[in-house]
């Protein structure tokens, strides 16, 4: 569900063209659909009206203040990471005391941060992290609301480097230590149990992960909320969305035929967790990102070469992999679209970023219509883990990125410039 349409033959976000967009902002260039983010938030929102409960979107996916603020309107919490992330919720209007601070290794000065500004609850995943939590709390002479993550050795059937719910991830305390852990948080003076959380991973597009995970976790939850007085239970984040279902409408249709292949919606995800959550009683966390960002963001780009070599079609870009991550890291597929609809035969291309490294490549041996030098694609499903995760290699500027609101549009992060990128590096003088 997206507000990314052809009319007339020319891509548009919302009501503006994207071909207008390149040509006042140039390229790369992300766009992100305000409308979209909305509709995705609402939707989830209202699937789960029977249960009280909290959408904390996860601000790794997507942390540009304009999409911060367009949630923070809708009363959304925040799942933070760090203190540069708690930060930027605060400076978009997000409120502390509806913000989860999760993450292995959080430093001293970022728990104190967190306290300081009233964190609804911290995520702990260790015990070094739990006596950490309580000698900063006992510092500042206040009490910690702390949440300890359950390990709940659950396989999520996702990508290896997003899977974070069994015992050989780096996340979470064991299922079998948790309820000595609790009597033992119990006893720290400086700690205030708030609640349990778990997260098993991400990308998942069917809802029997979340079910299994969730039944496991019931009667642990149970036994603790009677033990120590739980407010809250976070079931966690990782609802996925779909990358290729080739552009089609937004329309409820379109849900209803996914739903109908098994793929998980928002209302089925509902229909099977809230009768197993409703009975416990507790405010229920979430903490999505991709489902909320992930198909409000296109990444546009402009085609540089086309390159034949006799057995390979390159269409060469000016995108990279520093750009948008993931079809190097994840092998994560793209849909790859041109801004303006072509017609006639297709050809089997791969399209390349400018980077000497191999990687550097967003798809292999793809049905493309015919591009030539000049020509736009557009890749979508680019709202979450794509300009968070971009870097600077090859002393690359990062992109602008603009955010549409019908017929309007933002610039809401301006291009860097080259110059900027070594602004804070010194070469010394040796005496």
């Amino acid at each position: 569900m997206h507000h990314f349409k052809y009319s007339k033959g020319e891509l548009h976000c919302e009501g503006v063209p994207i071909g207008d967009l390149v040509e006042e902002h140039g390229s790369p260039l992300y766009v992100y659909s305000r409308q979209t983010l909305l509709d995705h938030f609402s939707r989830l929102d209202k699937a789960l009206t029977d249960l009280d409960h909290m959408i904390c979107y996860a601000v790794k996916a997507n942390s540009n203040l304009a999409v911060l603020n367009t949630l923070a309107s809708q009363s959304s919490g925040f799942d933070v990471v760090s203190e540069g992330e708690l930060m930027r919720v605060l400076s978009a209007g997000g409120r502390a005391g509806q913000c989860v601070f999760a993450g292995v290794g959080k430093t001293e000065q970022e728990i104190e941060f967190a306290l300081r500004k009233g964190i609804y609850a911290i995520n702990a995943e260790s015990i070094p992290e739990l006596e950490r939590i309580d000698r900063v709390a006992a510092r500042l002479k206040r009490k910690a609301p702390v949440s300890l993550r359950v390990n709940p050795n659950v396989d999520a059937k996702t990508h290896a480097k997003i899977t974070t719910g069994t015992y050989e991830n780096k996340f979470g305390v064991p299922y079998e230590e948790i309820e000595g852990l609790y009597a033992r948080m119990s006893r720290m003076k400086h700690l205030s149990i708030r609640g349990v959380q778990m997260h098993i991973g991400s990308q998942l597009t069917q809802v029997k992960p979340f079910v299994d995970a969730v039944r496991k976790m019931v009667p642990l939850v149970r036994n603790l909320k009677e033990a120590h007085a739980l407010e809250s239970f976070s079931i966690g984040g990782g609802i996925g969305i779909v990358y290729d279902p080739a552009l089609a409408s937004g329309s409820a249709k379109w849900w209803k035929r996914e739903e109908a292949k098994g793929i998980l919606t928002p209302e089925l995800y509902a229909q099977k967790l809230v009768p197993l959550l409703k009975p416990l009683g507790l405010r229920i966390l979430l903490e999505p990102g991709r489902f909320i960002a992930g198909n409000a963001g296109i990444l546009v780009t402009r085609v540089e070469y086309v390159k034949n070599t006799g057995k390979k079609h390159f269409v060469i870009v000016d995108a990279a992999m520093n750009d948008l991550i993931r079809p190097a890291f994840y092998e994560a597929y793209h849909e790859i679209v041109p801004i303006v609809r072509k017609r006639g035969q297709h050809v089997m291309a791969d399209v390349v970023g400018p980077i000497c490294e191999s990687g550097d490549t967003f798809c292999k041996g793809r049905p493309l219509p015919r591009m030539k030098e000049g020509d736009y694609l557009a890749m979508l499903s680019a709202g979450a883990y794509a300009f968070t995760m971009a870097s600077n290699y090859n002393t690359r500027s990062m992109p602008a990125e603009i955010l549409v609101h019908g017929a309007k549009h933002a610039l809401v992060r301006k291009r860097q410039s080259i110059r900027s990128l070594w602004r804070q590096e010194r070469v010394p003088v040796w005496e």
